[in-house]
């Protein structure tokens, strides 16, 4: 199949969402508190639908399923990424994510939680937390117990166009007023670990994890460096944020006219910003901010006319 599949995304109400998926992407949101645009999704907890096309009202882990040879018979028992857009309108819970083998152990199966964030818009001195002061596990548990929260957290200031990559272990938080598109493996596995002292609807103070929360985070915190590459042609720029072994991420920043093969499994495409047209041998289709589509396996060599900026991943 030469051609693009374009998916409707999932929205996720959270305690700390808001109305910028609507405001700035014109999505159909359920609620004043929309936190989280699950993009590209097979995960049981909210999967996408394709929007169109010969496979139009499968859900992406049916497609998975039964058109493996759309995704190069990519050998996982699972779709292996969830692209999210987040609205942080207030503080997340201070949280870490499980690696697989605990995930596998004490999560019924279920993937581990590496991911990463590219900014796509925030607020004049927002910030996210990203990281621990502690040394051992022992001066961890201390500052846990004492509150010790400005001595424990690592803050950092961000700004649009930051890219940050969130391993697996990793104490972190986004902070209100960003804007974020995460790519992540397919996992909705969160241990919090503090959160503000909130109450949900019922006025009852959310759930932490602790004791799981303490036995997966890395100690001492090891800072991980993205060092992104630039290639530009004459109508466009590819920045390559992360290659790691859960997935490599790109922003392709179109302002004229981008041709390439597409020789990976499976691509994963989420245009942030512009307009413009993907062109295979097959046939033209418009492509706007808020659209999110997979270049599916052996699409050939296509071509991205117009002004889009785009969030690209494959396993």
């Amino acid at each position: 199949m030469k051609q693009p599949i374009f998916l409707r995304p999932v929205f996720q109400e959270r305690i700390w969402g808001g109305t910028k998926l609507r405001d700035l992407y014109g999505y159909d949101i359920p609620s004043e508190q929309t936190g989280e645009c699950w993009a590209i999704s097979a995960h049981p907890n909210g999967q996408s639908v394709v929007r169109s096309g010969k496979f139009e009202g499968m859900t992406l882990g049916q497609l998975w399923d039964e058109h493996r040879e759309l995704f190069g018979h990519y050998d996982s028992d699972r779709f292996p990424l969830l692209t999210k857009i987040l609205d942080a309108n207030d503080d997340l819970s201070v949280q870490v994510h499980p690696d697989d083998e605990y995930a596998r152990t004490y999560e019924n199966g279920e993937l581990g939680k590496t991911e990463c964030w590219y900014v796509i818009d925030c607020e004049e001195g927002a910030e996210i937390i990203l990281g621990h002061n502690a040394r051992t596990k022992e001066e961890l548990v201390e500052m846990i117990e004492k509150g010790q929260w400005d001595k424990l957290l690592r803050r950092v200031k961000v700004k649009p166009g930051d890219f940050f990559y969130v391993p697996s272990g990793t104490i972190h938080a986004l902070c209100s007023g960003l804007l974020i598109l995460e790519t992540q493996q397919s996992s909705d596995t969160t241990y919090r670990v503090y959160d503000y002292d909130r109450r949900d609807k019922n006025g009852n103070l959310r759930e932490l994890h602790l004791d799981k929360a303490i036995d997966v985070t890395t100690v001492p915190h090891v800072q991980t460096q993205v060092e992104p590459t630039v290639v530009k042609t004459a109508g466009a720029t590819i920045t390559t944020f992360v290659e790691s072994e859960y997935f490599t991420v790109y922003k392709w920043d179109v302002h004229e006219h981008l041709e390439l093969e597409q020789d990976k499994p499976f691509m994963l495409v989420s245009v942030i910003d512009g307009e413009g047209t993907i062109i295979t041998e097959e046939g033209e289709w418009k492509i706007r901010k808020g659209d999110h589509l997979i270049l599916p396996y052996q699409l050939g060599t296509f071509q991205v006319k117009g002004t889009a900026q785009m969030i690209v991943s494959h396993p």
